[in-house]
């Protein structure tokens, strides 16, 4: 448990860490960023609390929002993708649940299931993200672009991540 803590709040100071100081620099075109930061909520164990990871949802968007001077776009969106995940996740369920313990990834559940399940949440959290910060519906058409665009390369860099620390362990 202590462990799990203790990965978890390093993740969290990595994510928010490389999201502010690294990939909010990143922009290709103008208007696809890449929003790796959300990758703390994707792979919080199944068994954490609903209230728990809402909270912390609400925490990283915030962090996010502060040190990017945005006024809640990502809070928003990652409050609105968390709560999502648990309706997801009941969806994509395996036939025999999900085992204790066990956290979202390609390895406890194999490529498919984790890369189904990162897409969507991915595509959720930045439709909204850039539906809000568009806020016109003249500008609906263009912020969906942006918004599957930025998902493609945040998809991308999740699969990175994840080849990267399951071949480190």
């Amino acid at each position: 448990m202590i462990r799990e803590i203790a990965i978890n709040t390093f993740r969290f100071a990595l994510l928010i860490f490389l999201q502010l100081f690294i990939l909010n620099n990143i922009q290709f075109s103008g208007s696809v960023n890449p929003y790796l930061y959300i990758l703390f909520i994707l792979l919080l164990p199944f068994e954490t609390s609903g209230w728990f990871m809402l909270v912390l949802g609400f925490i990283l968007g915030l962090v996010i929002d502060i040190a990017s001077v945005t006024i809640g776009y990502h809070t928003i969106a990652t409050v609105f993708m968390t709560y999502f995940r648990f309706h997801l996740l009941r969806l994509i369920a395996p036939h025999d649940g999900y085992e204790s313990g066990m956290s979202p990834g390609k390895k406890s559940l194999g490529y498919k299931w984790f890369l189904k399940y990162v897409s969507i949440l991915t595509i959720v959290h930045h439709l909204i993200l850039f539906w809000i910060e568009s806020f016109r519906f003249g500008d609906l058409f263009f912020a969906t672009l942006r918004a599957l665009a930025s998902s493609v390369f945040t998809i991308l860099l999740i699969v990175i991540y994840q080849l990267l620390i399951a071949h480190k362990k």
